[in-house]
């Protein structure tokens, strides 16, 4: 008979946790979580867990203690006081993401590209197949229907709706903005507009890296965000064919506090802030890695989600902005192990729950 297809667990609780051990960490690393993790404690303590893991008031004393410690205090606060859990086998696969700068412009220039902010219509609706999601109600039928697709709107779709935030010099530079989700606008005068995710257009995003190595054009293990950005200058037209295969369109809003901001709608934090999936880690929750990557491996805070981050153990780690994070997180791949650290008595109450 043939070998079964894996099954699928939808969430951290169905792909199952086992203790570990605890590791010991780094000052430096332990305080920049520590902070992480103060920055996201008002949201952790009364959002709902998609993962199942916790429950909001699980968190409330590890959030009261964490904001009278000291920065050296660090350490011991991520030892003593957390269950250290694996979930399913624990082997990690890490990318990384920064915050880019390019140029653009506050009005429309000759051959720039318009950023648009999130458009009105596009809703939760309900299709006539019976799923629920993104999508707009087309004003022919009245129907819920997907949402318009990354080559629809680079062809219009959405010109003439007064949704233009900024105008980009380069497409390429703005396509790799959206995939980091959030960056900085130079403007002709050296004033800088920050922009951050908005929204998405509900479409399955493509990575087009993976699409090149499939392909051939580039080696495995070479499918790089710079050999990607390179390929696609050398080949503007077939480049341009590529980026469309990516029908997911992230949409911007203009930022104005401090750093870009996650998923928990707090500001990221470099080397501390890292990206997973709500449905195997509760965010605002602590992820410890330990990665063939030096650099990356350490105490890392789920501050974020992102497309292409998906299922158990599948991480970006965020490197903030400049020369040092645009090298580090465009070549960054690593794999190893995660570790989920839940308060102190959650995983036995997890681990007792059908």
């Amino acid at each position: 008979m043939p070998t079964p297809p894996p099954v699928i667990a939808p969430n951290a609780r169905a792909a199952g946790i086992a203790l570990a051990q605890p590791r010991n960490l780094g000052p430096d690393e332990a305080a920049r979580a520590l902070q992480a993790f103060r920055t996201s404690c008002p949201v952790l303590m009364r959002r709902q867990d998609q993962s199942l893991l916790t429950q909001p008031g699980d968190w409330n004393a590890l959030c009261a203690q964490a904001a009278s410690l000291a920065p050296d205090q660090a350490p011991g606060f991520f030892f003593y006081n957390f269950d250290w859990v694996r979930v399913a086998d624990g082997r990690a696969f890490a990318t990384g993401y920064y915050e880019p700068e390019i140029e653009g412009s506050p009005v429309p220039l000759p051959g720039y590209t318009p950023i648009y902010r999130l458009p009105p219509d596009l809703i939760r609706c309900t299709k006539p197949d019976g799923s629920t999601g993104r999508g707009r109600i087309d004003p022919t039928t009245g129907i819920c229907t997907l949402y318009f697709t990354r080559p629809e709107i680079d062809d219009g779709a959405l010109s003439g709706k007064g949704l233009e935030l900024a105008w980009a010099k380069d497409p390429v530079d703005l396509f790799f903005l959206e995939i980091q989700g959030s960056g900085r606008i130079r403007m002709p005068d050296g004033s800088v507009m920050r922009i951050g995710y908005a929204g998405q257009n509900g479409r399955d995003y493509v990575a087009i890296g993976r699409v090149l190595r499939d392909q051939g054009i580039l080696p495995p293990g070479g499918a790089h965000m710079e050999a990607i950005k390179a390929w696609i200058r050398a080949n503007p037209e077939q480049g341009r064919d590529l980026m469309r295969q990516n029908l997911s369109y992230i949409f911007f809003k203009e930022l104005t506090g401090p750093g870009p901001l996650g998923a928990l709608n707090v500001a990221v934090s470099p080397r501390a802030t890292v990206a997973a999936d709500p449905n195997f880690v509760p965010l605002g929750a602590p992820v410890y890695l330990q990665l063939d990557r030096r650099e990356a491996s350490g105490i890392w805070v789920a501050q974020d989600t992102g497309g292409a981050i998906k299922g158990a153990n599948r991480f970006d780690t965020f490197w903030g902005a400049g020369t040092e994070a645009v090298t580090i997180a465009g070549g960054m791949s690593a794999s190893g192990e995660a570790l989920i650290l839940l308060p102190k008595g959650v995983a036995t109450r997890a681990l007792a729950q059908p």
